[in-house]
C-alpha cells in the first residue's frame, strides 16, 4: 500500500501548479519576490560570470543593465519573452524549485487590454514546454495556463472589498499613466484613460533642464534614487532642478485628474505603481482622501491573487490554457 500511496503522491506533485505573476514594465520587471531592470543583451561568447545570465536555445543573454528601448507593443521581438524566463527562474529559485507546471499571470493597461490581450497571451504561451538555464541552473517548465489581467486593477484586487465606494486608481508607470475609475469593485472601462507621459518623460525633462541650465546631464539612476526616497548626494544646483521638475510632474498629474472632471478634495484617489512614491514625496496635496500603494510589486502580487481566485473557481473544470 505504501507503493500505491507514493505513486499517488507523485501524481499529485505532477499536477501541482505554481502560480507566477510577472509585471512586465518598460523600466523594471517585477515578480512577487524580485525587481530587475527590463534589459536584455545577447553575449556573443560564453561569459566568465553568470550573474543574471540566461541561456536559451544555444545563446547567452545578460538580463538587467540598460533598459530596453520602448516599442509600440511588447510582442514585436523576443526580449520580453526572455525577460519572462528570467522572471520565472528568479521566482522558482526563491521557492527552491527547478521544475514546475506554471500558471503564468501577467497584465496589460486597461485601455490597451482588449486590443493587445490575445497577442500577448499567444506570445507568452508560444512554447508550452521550455528548458533553459539561468545563472548556470537548469529549469524545466511546462506552461499550463496564461492569463492576462488589467494592471492597476490587479494591484487593488485583494483590497477591493474594503473600498466599496466609487474611487479612482491612478497607476503611474515608467512610460504611461493609467486613470481608472472603480465602481462597485469593478473598473468602469468607459471612463478609463491612458496618458503617455510616465516617469521616463519626467526624467527626460529633468535632463533637458540640467543641460540647459548647467550644461551637464545626470545619470538616470541618480534621478530614480531621488524619486524613490527623496534623498541624494548630488550637487545642490542639480538637486534643485530635479526636485522642481518632479514637483511639476506631480502637479501635472493633479491637473490631469481635474481635467478629467474629478474633485480632488472629495474623490477617493489611490496612486499605485512606481510613481506612487513620487506623489507621496513630491505631491503638494496631503489630504486624507488620497492614498498611496507604493509597493512596486503590487501588480505582480495582484496577478497571483487573481490567478489563484481563478484556479479555485475552476478546480475540477480543468485548465484550457488561455484566458
Amino acid at each position: 500500500s505504501s507503493m500505491i500511496f507514493r505513486r499517488r503522491k507523485r501524481k499529485m506533485e505532477d499536477n501541482h501548479i505554481e502560480v507566477i505573476g510577472v509585471d512586465h514594465g518598460w523600466a523594471n520587471c517585477k515578480t512577487v519576490g524580485s525587481v530587475f531592470v527590463s534589459g536584455v543583451k545577447e553575449i556573443s561568447t560564453e561569459p566568465a560570470l553568470y550573474d543574471n545570465v540566461l541561456e536559451y536555445e544555444g545563446k547567452y543573454y545578460k538580463i538587467g543593465g540598460e533598459r530596453l528601448e520602448v516599442k509600440e507593443t511588447k510582442v514585436t521581438d523576443e526580449n520580453y519573452y526572455l525577460l519572462t524566463l528570467a522572471a520565472i527562474a528568479k521566482e522558482l529559485n526563491r521557492r527552491g524549485m527547478r521544475n514546475a507546471n506554471i500558471f503564468l499571470a501577467a497584465g496589460l493597461p486597461l485601455t490597451k487590454f482588449g486590443k493587445e490581450k490575445p497577442d500577448f497571451i499567444d506570445y507568452l504561451f508560444k512554447n508550452k514546454q521550455v528548458t533553459f538555464r539561468f545563472e548556470k541552473e537548469t529549469y524545466r517548465i511546462t506552461i499550463v495556463k496564461v492569463a492576462v489581467f488589467p494592471q492597476c486593477y490587479a494591484a487593488m484586487a485583494d483590497k477591493m472589498p474594503k473600498t466599496n465606494r466609487k474611487q479612482i486608481v491612478v497607476d503611474i508607470g515608467s512610460w504611461t499613466i493609467d486613470i481608472m475609475p472603480i465602481k462597485n469593485c469593478l473598473p468602469d472601462e468607459s471612463l478609463c484613460d491612458t496618458i503617455d507621459e510616465g516617469l521616463i518623460t519626467c526624467i527626460g525633462n529633468i535632463n533637458n533642464q540640467c543641460v540647459r541650465q548647467l550644461s551637464g546631464k545626470i545619470d538616470e539612476s541618480d534621478i530614480v534614487q531621488i524619486m524613490m526616497d527623496g534623498k541624494s548626494d548630488l550637487d545642490m544646483a542639480y538637486q534643485k532642478i530635479v526636485t522642481k521638475e518632479i514637483e511639476e510632474f506631480a502637479e501635472g498629474i493633479y491637473k490631469k485628474l481635474i481635467a478629467h472632471g474629478y474633485n480632488l478634495n472629495t474623490t477617493p484617489i489611490t496612486f499605485v505603481g512606481g510613481g506612487a512614491t513620487v506623489m507621496k514625496l513630491f505631491g503638494s496635496r496631503k489630504q486624507s482622501n488620497i492614498n498611496y500603494l507604493d509597493d512596486i510589486k503590487a501588480n505582480a502580487k495582484g496577478y497571483e491573487f487573481l490567478a489563484k481566485v481563478f484556479l479555485n473557481t475552476k478546480r475540477g473544470g480543468g485548465l484550457n490554457g488561455k484566458s
